[in-house]
């Protein structure tokens, strides 16, 4: 089985983000930047899948500028077999960015592509799916249970009141939610075999696209609470404000 992750570099989840000097992009200076985590879930299958199976081929493909190698080795570490760096400043517009992915997973005979659900830092959940189409393949998002058995996979995501079970044959795209495993963390016996593996960087260059950011900035700061006073007393009081301060009733 050969299987295809894409992943992301993105911030640290716990990063303070500053709004760089341009006002469209952060200020990366002591930013740490990590592997998507959602992007960790598709990582951790593919290992699993090709563990199972007992043979095959896993390949980590990430669009980006050369500090999204070290991010392609920490996946390398966790025993991809090999890396793929399209090498780009990246882009705001999902299509152009799937479209690069795309181009470059088509023809190559992968039976399974991954992706995580959606990227942390601009939550747009289209990537992958994009992606999908673009190679006329199934796509099954947001999964949350993975099987692949007989050439064919099964999966399940959940849905409003219940869980959602589906099947398709392979190759297919699937993205991959919380719940579906718990991904492994880098051993230093994979740290060390990383450094070995192959890493092919690949420059691509990018549509100008529909979409660009016009402005960054940070959600106002939240004001401080009110004490309106304590017990039955305090009830009229507070639905007052809540009619008239807070408008939600």
């Amino acid at each position: 089985m050969k299987i295809a992750v894409c992943l992301k570099r993105v911030p640290d989840t716990t990063a303070k983000i500053v709004v760089g000097g341009d006002g469209k992009s952060i200020d990366e200076s002591g930013v740490k930047f990590v592997p998507n985590p959602y992007d960790e879930y598709a990582l951790e299958a593919a290992i699993a899948l090709k563990e199972k199976a007992g043979a095959g081929e896993t390949v980590v493909v990430a669009l980006g500028t050369d500090a999204a190698q070290e991010t392609i080795r920490t996946a390398l570490a966790m025993g991809i077999d090999r890396g793929v760096l399209l090498q780009s400043p990246g882009s705001a517009d999902g299509f152009e960015v799937a479209k690069a992915i795309a181009a470059e997973l088509k023809g190559q005979g992968y039976d399974l592509i991954l992706f995580g659900k959606m990227a942390v830092d601009d939550y747009n959940h289209q990537v992958g799916v994009m992606v999908a189409e673009l190679l006329e393949l199934p796509c099954v998002s947001a999964v949350s249970a993975l099987t692949v058995e007989g050439g064919a996979l099964t999966a399940e995501r959940e849905i409003e009141g219940g869980v959602e079970q589906l099947a398709c044959q392979l190759p297919a795209v699937v993205t991959a939610d919380k719940g579906i495993n718990t991904p492994r963390l880098p051993s230093l016996k994979g740290i060390m075999a990383a450094k070995k593996k192959p890493l092919e960087t690949k420059p691509v260059s990018l549509g100008a696209g529909s979409i660009t950011v016009t402005s960054l900035a940070l959600p106002p700061e939240r004001q401080a609470g009110k004490i309106v006073g304590e017990g039955p007393d305090a009830v009229p009081a507070l639905v007052q404000l809540l009619r008239t301060e807070a408008k939600v009733i």
